[in-house]
């Protein structure tokens, strides 16, 4: 993979092809997540080259994702290309509430920046759209806070296509971060092309599905109510095994190369039309390690040929998540 910084849109600033979403270090979906760990982890992705680290308000209920980050680019911020997101915030109870209304976004942003100890994000998202406000009125917040200063550019999450545009209308968006990996490309068909017309950049999540796609699952592995794994289609019955069947094939070309099948995973991500970067979450240093990995790996013509043909006998997968 070329780790060479990629144009993010029109906004002049550039990120690498890899970036650490931090989400996993607020401890909400995983145990044993201390701070020193969280810390540290980050530490790792910097020290690995990895200097997009993307948070968020949410990322915990008291802003752990946000306080480990401040922890561990202390003395090095300029650096680091921070992204935040806001709109979404936890209620008593861990009920997650959508608010997109401008003077919540506002107080979002003022505490995300207070916890991570800087003066500006460099890219700051709407984390969702809120159908109780209109979303050219919350794009119109952020927008004034990067005129502000507060943020260098700005971008949306978890959206259509008409709302990207709608976005992008009102606030003129530097980015797009969308959920996006070898086995759930729908972004392709619309949303990609519509992003390099405009020269918006597209942000990848969930590269590796949650951990499908790192290789490291057993086929008889079951999921616990307490991991939210358990509500996809992706990770149960017949679906679980059509998917590990075709990971068989990309542990198969990553042996052949001498990579990791997660960082094949990464790298094949990567260099995809219009992927601008690619987040990976990790949840200690030595994740960090083996997924940095993915910079040194270079895919080859029997590989990507490889990997669309077992794309294409897996065929359709079911829906992101059950109802």
């Amino acid at each position: 993979m070329d780790g060479t910084p990629r144009p993010l849109g029109s906004s002049g600033l550039a990120v690498g092809p890899l970036g650490l979403g931090c989400w996993p270090l607020a401890g909400m979906t995983r145990t044993g997540i201390t701070p020193e760990t969280a810390r540290d982890t980050v530490a790792a992705a910097l020290d690995e080259g990895i200097l997009h680290l993307d948070t968020a308000y949410c990322y915990g209920e008291e802003g752990e994702s946000e306080r480990a980050i401040a922890a561990a680019v202390a003395g090095r911020r300029d650096g680091v290309f921070l992204a935040g997101k806001c709109g979404i915030h936890w209620e008593p109870g861990r009920k997650q509430c959508v608010d997109g209304r401008p003077e919540r976004l506002r107080l979002e942003v003022a505490e995300s920046l207070r916890r991570l100890g800087t003066d500006r994000l460099d890219l700051l998202y709407l984390h969702a759209p809120d159908p109780k406000v209109p979303l050219a009125e919350s794009m119109g917040a952020l927008r004034r806070l990067r005129e502000e200063g507060l943020a260098r550019c700005v971008g949306v999450s978890n959206v259509g296509l008409e709302q990207l545009r709608e976005a992008h209308a009102a606030a003129g968006i530097a980015a797009v971060q969308l959920p996006y990996n070898m086995l759930q490309r729908e972004i392709e068909r619309e949303i990609v092309p519509w992003c390099r017309d405009h020269h918006v950049a597209v942000v990848a999540y969930w590269p590796l599905m949650k951990g499908l796609l790192a290789g490291t699952m057993a086929r008889d592995r079951v999921f616990p109510a307490s991991d939210s794994r358990h509500k996809y289609p992706m990770f149960s019955g017949e679906e679980f095994q059509r998917n590990l069947d075709f990971v068989e094939v990309v542990r198969g070309e990553a042996a052949r190369l001498g990579c990791a099948v997660a960082d094949v995973v990464l790298a094949w991500t990567a260099e995809q039309p219009g992927i601008t970067s690619v987040l990976f979450g990790a949840t200690a240093p030595d994740q960090v390690r083996t997924n940095a990995a993915a910079l040194a790996c270079t895919l080859d013509d029997a590989a990507r040929r490889a990997i669309r043909d077992g794309i294409a006998a897996r065929g359709p997968v079911a829906g992101r998540r059950a109802v």
